[in-house]
């Protein structure tokens, strides 16, 4: 082959169309195509170019949102075959040449695009796409590539055929460039309303990316609480309607007569002393101290002969019926225990 021949397709046949058009330098040379012919394809005028360092596209227009998602793996992924950075075959997809990224992973605002999130920005609008790397891979920003390092890569999940960080991480580092209080709200609010993810889940990334200093980051977290917090009292509150509990009195304090304040519950059965507590907790920095505080109210409650259930929201999302079944053993149970202690129930 000389650099007048046109390189013939035959070879690239076997790949989906997409990484048809997109390919490295170490992929195009496993293909018989050495560096000269790559450079003189790149050439002024010519038929490919050159999208980010050892990456082509090969055709001469502007490249699609999905050149440019797999052009950013293929440049961030790590070599796992000979030669062949980030693309090794895959067995069973596509004739076993389907790409696999290794240690790389689409993240920040083009993630929760992939995600589905309705107020993230569309792929074309953005001029770098995130993409999730091990800390001490040698990597830099360059082109639509922008690197975001974590000394613990999470597992990724699919989405469009590539893999994309979990929506909590993906949230941190799209609020980590954000500087709009509008947008993170926004952005946050749809994490939970749209099911993504738990607040905590949400609150627990963004403490860890140290993000909880910024005053518009912590408004967003404030409002996003109480978003999960009124989500999950209305599904308790189905939980009761829809698996016919009988009714509670809601959101209640207890004390001893004439004692200290024991704490507030979210639902309380007093013919049966069978409180339940929402864990609506938002791990910061003092998520310790929280859980301690929640732990020493339990064990009160529970030496006075009250029983207390504890549920989490997502439990509530994922398993409505069990919750409810554990709930109604413990009112069931309250008839083969002693008396619980007097107390006084007050409106929250």
């Amino acid at each position: 082959m000389n650099h007048n021949t046109p390189l013939s397709p035959r070879p690239l046949r076997h790949l989906s169309e997409v990484h048809c058009r997109v390919m490295t330098a170490a992929r195009l040379r496993s293909h018989g195509v050495p560096a000269a012919d790559t450079a003189e394809q790149c050439r002024p005028g010519g038929a490919w170019q050159q999208i980010l360092p050892g990456v082509f596209l090969l055709h001469p227009g502007p490249p699609t949102s999905e050149e440019r998602l797999h052009a950013v793996l293929m440049y961030a992924a790590r070599e796992t075959a000979p030669g062949v950075p980030g693309v090794p075959s895959q067995p069973g997809a596509g004739g076993g040449h389907r790409p696999v990224y290794a240690e790389a992973m689409i993240t920040g605002l083009a993630a929760l695009n992939l995600h589905g999130f309705a107020s993230a920005p569309p792929l074309p609008s953005l001029d770098r796409i995130d993409v999730l790397v091990p800390r001490l891979r040698r990597l830099r920003s360059t082109g639509c590539a922008r690197i975001v390092r974590t000394s613990a890569l999470p597992a990724p999940q699919a989405a469009a055929g590539m893999p994309v960080a979990p929506v909590p991480r993906a949230l941190a580092d799209a609020v980590a460039g954000l500087l709009d209080a509008g947008v993170v709200r926004r952005l946050l609010t749809e994490a939970v309303r749209g099911g993504h993810c738990e607040p905590s889940a949400v609150v627990r990334a963004l403490n860890q990316a140290k993000l909880l200093s910024r005053p518009h980051v912590v408004d967003a977290v404030d409002s996003l609480l109480a978003e999960g917090r009124a989500i999950a009292e209305n599904r308790l509150y189905r939980m009761v309607r829809e698996h016919g509990l009988p009714d509670p009195v809601w959101n209640v304090d207890l004390r001893l007569p004439g004692g200290p304040h024991l704490g507030g519950l979210d639902a309380y059965w007093p013919e049966q002393a069978v409180a339940v507590e929402l864990d609506t907790r938002a791990p910061r920095q003092d998520e310790d101290a929280l859980w301690s505080e929640y732990a020493r109210k339990r064990e009160h409650l529970e030496r006075l002969g009250i029983t207390v259930v504890h549920i989490t929201p997502k439990k509530l999302r994922e398993s409505l019926e069990q919750q409810a079944a554990i709930v109604r053993t413990a009112l069931m149970a309250a008839a083969d225990r002693d008396p619980a202690a007097y107390v006084v129930v007050l409106p929250r």
